[in-house]
């Protein structure tokens, strides 16, 4: 990401500092009509807030929608970026994956 420069009539720069990102388009995955039957992954980002949020919402998946299983993964650290074969591993595992941001 780089910021952006602009040079006023005054001679002064000024530079934005959100800067500019440039990424390919994505098509995104097809979404699933139900959970019921489905391989449910969950990535927990090791925040408490977050695991404390996943806990829940896999309670309430579990009574409404009857996954036919649910895998759990963790990541070692929030900060980071999960690695490539976790995410790998994920997507092989599961249908769908959620995980949560939570402070």
């Amino acid at each position: 990401m780089m910021s952006t420069r602009t040079t006023l009539k005054s001679g002064q720069t000024v530079f934005d500092p959100r800067g500019t990102v440039t990424a390919a388009a994505l098509t995104l995955a097809p979404r699933v009509e139900t959970l019921q039957g489905t391989r449910l992954g969950v990535l927990d980002n090791s925040k408490w807030n977050a695991s404390k949020l996943l806990r829940r919402t896999v309670a309430l998946l579990e009574s409404e929608t009857a996954p036919s299983a649910i895998n759990r993964y963790t990541k070692n650290s929030f900060s980071r970026v999960a690695p490539a074969d976790l995410l790998d591993r994920m997507a092989t595992e599961n249908d769908v994956v959620i995980t949560a941001i939570g402070d």
